[in-house]
């Protein structure tokens, strides 16, 4: 059981990651005017 604990923690983090990392690609993106201001 400890084993999925450990699992569902290194996931957890790699979530944490993707999701930084997407919100600084959409700021990027906004900034060069690929986006619309107002994308959600």
């Amino acid at each position: 059981m400890e084993s999925f604990a450990v699992i569902g923690y290194i996931f957890g983090i790699l979530g944490l990651v993707a999701f930084v990392r997407l919100e600084k690609l959409t700021k990027t993106l906004k900034a060069q005017g690929i986006l619309a201001e107002d994308y959600k």
